[in-house]
């Protein structure tokens, strides 16, 4: 097996978990970073304000996803990108529940990703005065990138357990989480929710 898996990282609107208005997403095969992708995306209605203090951290605004796709045309993109790879995020239960919750707002059944937490893992790994995604990048290496960009700090991640594996000797990543003492998780599906995503 091989050091395979997908990170990820989403900006929102607002202080709801469903206002995705961003998401970044990083390919990794074989322990190498093989394609990377990024784009903005219009919040579920009722979940599209933004909020001063969000856009003061990521920079956007809601004219900047007017022409954006909205989550249920957006989806579809991410899972053909994921495809069935364990997912990868920094603070994973945020990103999770974005998903989660945006699906929910919108109606969409998610996909059942397993996944693994970047910031868990760093914590086993590095000996840190805070596990910050800047400061865990630092530590494995990855320096000078735009926080809360998604798309840079979905490579940010990436990167971090790419160091993880190699300072462990993992394999894979069910091998890199079991030697960091991490679990992965995985996304419940509703039972009323058709299970229509296909690994790709």
């Amino acid at each position: 097996m091989a050091l395979d898996f997908t990170a990820i990282d989403f900006e929102t609107a607002n202080s709801s978990n469903a206002s995705a208005c961003a998401v970044g997403l990083a390919r990794v095969r074989g322990g190498q970073v093989v394609a990377t992708a990024g784009w903005l995306i219009r919040p579920p209605a009722g979940h599209d304000r933004f909020f001063e203090l969000n856009t003061r951290i990521h920079g956007i605004r809601a004219e900047d996803v007017v022409g954006a796709k909205g989550w249920s045309d957006q989806l579809d993109d991410l899972a053909a990108f994921a495809g069935a790879d364990v997912l990868v995020a920094h603070n994973a239960g945020f990103d999770m529940t974005v998903i989660r919750r945006a699906c929910e707002a919108t109606g969409d059944a998610h996909p059942p990703y397993r996944y693994v937490c970047s910031l868990q893992v760093a914590r086993k790994t590095y000996d840190l005065a805070s596990y910050r995604l800047p400061l865990a990048a630092e530590a494995a290496g990855f320096t000078g990138f735009a926080h809360h960009d998604a798309s840079a700090d979905a490579l940010a991640c990436a990167h971090i357990m790419i160091d993880a594996a190699r300072r462990t000797g993992a394999a894979d990543i069910v091998e890199l989480a079991a030697l960091s003492g991490v679990k992965v998780s995985q996304m419940s599906m509703p039972a009323e929710e058709p299970a229509h995503f296909a690994a790709a």
